[in-house]
């Protein structure tokens, strides 16, 4: 057990590549546009605590509540969907009536930096890494969102609003389409477990039944 830096590179790739920061830099700064500032530092903080904090006790806690990842997706795809529409057509879906030190909870931390399909990623990674060497892939994770959430203002200024709104319509469908793939990927699952736990649920009652005549 102990620092392996091939097992830290690994995880540091999936993860960057499963939060795809880099990406959601329009939404961003359409965030930042109807929210002002993004306090990066915070959100950097809070994405770290929450991913770690799945990694050590995620899947226990969403069993304890009967809650499984594919639900979890479901749910998160459908925050997405709402800010998709958001951005896509010019409408205020949202109602954010939060205090604004934790306005940026949702949804920038929760679905898109510490999403479904990041929490996803972290349970295989656990199966295959040394814990400590995923926290740290997730800290390094944590530099690259504070270095691109500090440098928004600066990329805002550079495009331009012209380029931004553009910009914005256009991640808007790309996120619709991301929303509706993660519904329907993860709603089949989801059915299916429900059936076959239904279906258990009637055959122990059809054994118990027949112990009891």
């Amino acid at each position: 057990m102990g620092f392996d830096l091939k097992e830290i590179l690994s995880a540091f790739v999936v993860l960057f590549a499963i939060i795809d920061i880099t990406g959601s830099i329009p939404i961003i700064i359409d965030l930042k546009q109807r929210k002002g500032e993004i306090k990066a530092e915070r959100v950097s903080l809070v994405s770290f605590l929450t991913l770690t904090a799945f990694l050590f006790a995620g899947e226990g806690i969403l069993n304890l509540y009967g809650v499984n990842v594919s639900s979890f997706a479901v749910a998160g795809s459908i925050v997405i969907f709402v800010l998709a529409a958001e951005m896509t057509f010019d409408v205020r879906i949202f109602r954010d009536e939060s205090p604004s030190e934790t306005s940026y909870i949702v949804p920038l931390v929760f679905p898109l930096i510490a999403g479904a399909g990041a929490f996803t990623t972290l349970l295989s990674l656990r199966a295959e890494y040394e814990i400590i060497n995923i926290v740290t892939a997730i800290a390094l994770n944590m530099v690259v969102v504070f270095i691109v959430l500090k440098s928004t203002e600066k990329i805002e200024k550079l495009l331009g609003k012209g380029t931004l709104y553009i910009l914005r319509k256009f991640f808007g469908i790309i996120l619709l389409a991301i929303a509706i793939k993660l519904f329907t990927s993860n709603l089949d699952p989801l059915l299916n477990q429900l059936s076959i736990a239904k279906n258990t649920e009637a055959i122990k009652q059809l054994l118990e039944s027949g112990l009891t005549q």
